[in-house]
């Protein structure tokens, strides 16, 4: 297997030695730079060791795992990006914040986490995805792409180059190849890196727009992977007893389940195909040009962390890589993230700042996504506003988990059958069972079509069935713990201020159909 790009090359090379190598003096107030990817699953991570490790997926961020601390429980509120986004930069769940579809806008004055580190004497940055609709006027400079963007030759709203939205900026044009945005987003970075006022310390958001769909990496990549067969999830073809009569016939499809909505047909695979060659041929295109977006975001993750290192701040910066959700890579025949399962839930979240975070340490705390804003705040010396529903992941990090730490997570998608079909759902969950509600009803006319869908309930026991392929909700084995789960989701609902008290159907619904 070769990969045909001296620029990945270059990258590793200034890598080589020990990234701790780089000395500095921590200061009170460290630099901090979030590197975040888009629908980045933790399974396409070596450092996570999933079926995918052995391809080598992800060596620059697996050094940073190896140099801090990788949690394996962290995980979002809302898988979808908009939402997502809202809850990392405002640390409350979407009911508070009030961005719980794609359509919802964040506004200004709600820019809570660059609005702090700015009142804190940072110089902050945002660069790359933004996917909020509002300006991000809260950060001192921003370079964002409009919307999705493009992956080729994209264009970036730059503050500075007009009013809102019409500061608009285009790249590529005086190049023989195609920009890809994933390099020019690290260029953007890397360029006010240089160039920032280093009597401050910095507060940067990286946010790559890869490995989104559609998928297209950068020419450099096309020949990575050709000649492997990219290992299947067991769960793609074998699902003895998953989901519920709420989630039949719902969801992206790998293969040919979903006739409306598959991968093969975005793939372009032969529908004269058998079932299963068409899902074998689907599954192999799609992660092969998702693996090439994600070495891409790896490369450039390295071209990051190496010119930290060449000017001596590498040592003196918190570094955090996570996604903004994760991603269905193949299990139960789905792609794309919005469900509650597993591969969508979960997000990578890796931490290194030595000297506080202990090299090569991994913690399983139940960690949410309205953690990451009281985190960083913590470090820059900030207290936790009354207004953010997360807590500070800080002491965690430190080697120090409190005893009253979270045991349960709370989890809500909006979006009921949009986009990507899936019904709407909320549930709980714990380090050991994850209980789920598909109500399957429209709560809004708009971001939902009107039609409900069959109600349902799932509940998956992750210590004996850590892959969700049996629903155990109807087992009398797990009566109690179904009642205790449906007890502690309701006080959960209560703690995030999301109790349904303006939808009695829902509240109907629940108790129509809650007991076994």
């Amino acid at each position: 297997m070769k990969l045909h790009s001296l620029f990945a090359l270059t990258a590793s090379v200034a890598l080589t030695a020990s990234l701790n190598a780089a000395g500095a003096a921590t200061p009170k107030q460290p630099n901090i730079l979030w590197i975040m990817s888009d629908d980045h699953a933790a399974e396409a991570i070596g450092a996570y060791g999933g079926i995918l490790a052995p391809l080598n997926p992800t060596p620059t961020l697996d050094r940073l795992a190896a140099e801090g601390m990788r949690f394996t429980n962290a995980v979002v509120t809302n898988s979808i990006c908009t939402p997502s986004r809202a809850t990392l930069i405002t640390g409350q769940y979407s009911n508070v914040n009030g961005v719980r579809t794609l359509s919802d806008v964040l506004p200004v004055a709600n820019q809570y986490l660059p609005k702090q580190m700015r009142e804190a004497g940072y110089q902050t940055a945002i660069i790359g995805k933004w996917h909020l609709t509002s300006e991000p006027a809260a950060f001192d400079y921003y370079c964002v792409l409009p919307g999705q963007g493009k992956y080729f030759n994209p264009s970036f709203h730059k503050k500075g180059a007009g009013q809102w939205p019409d500061n608009i900026i285009h790249t590529g044009d005086n190049i023989y190849d195609s920009a890809h945005s994933t390099d020019v987003i690290a260029d953007f970075s890397l360029e006010w890196l240089k160039h920032r006022d280093r009597s401050k310390p910095f507060f940067l958001m990286n946010h790559f727009k890869a490995p989104h769909d559609n998928f297209e990496n950068a020419e450099r990549y096309d020949f990575l992977y050709d000649d492997v067969t990219i290992p299947e999830p067991a769960s793609m073809r074998d699902v003895p007893n998953y989901g519920s009569e709420a989630t039949k016939g719902t969801g992206t499809s790998v293969g040919k389940r979903n006739q409306r909505r598959n991968m093969g047909d975005h793939m372009f695979v032969d529908k004269s195909l058998s079932d299963s060659e068409y899902m074998r041929v689907s599954y192999q295109r799609y992660m092969k040009k998702y693996l090439r977006c994600v070495r891409g975001v790896d490369d450039n993750v390295a071209r990051l962390l190496a010119y930290l290192k060449e000017t001596g701040e590498l040592d003196n910066t918190i570094i955090l890589y996570t996604a903004d959700q994760g991603f269905m890579l193949g299990e139960h025949d789905y792609i794309d993230k919005r469900w509650m399962y597993e591969p969508s839930l979960r997000v990578p979240f890796i931490v290194r700042f030595p000297g506080h975070v202990a090299a090569g340490s991994v913690n399983d705390a139940l960690i949410n996504n309205t953690d990451f804003a009281p985190t960083l705040l913590d470090f820059a010396g900030v207290k936790t506003p009354d207004y953010m529903q997360g807590r500070s992941v800080r002491p965690i990090l430190e080697g120090h988990t409190p005893a009253d730490w979270r045991t349960a997570s709370y989890y809500r998608y909006w979006m009921h059958m949009t986009h990507h079909d899936n019904p709407a759902h909320y549930g709980i969950r714990t380090k050991d069972f994850k209980l789920i509600f598909f109500y399957g009803l429209p709560l809004d006319a708009k971001d939902a079509l009107p039609t409900p869908t069959t109600p349902g309930w799932e509940l998956y026991d992750l210590r004996k069935d850590p892959d969700e392929r049996h629903n155990v909700y109807s087992k009398p084995a797990y009566a109690k713990t179904v009642a205790q789960l449906k007890d502690q989701l309701l006080q959960l609902k209560k703690d995030a201020g999301d109790t349904d008290e303006k939808y009695p159907d829902l509240v109907r619904l629940w108790e129509k159909t809650s007991h076994p």
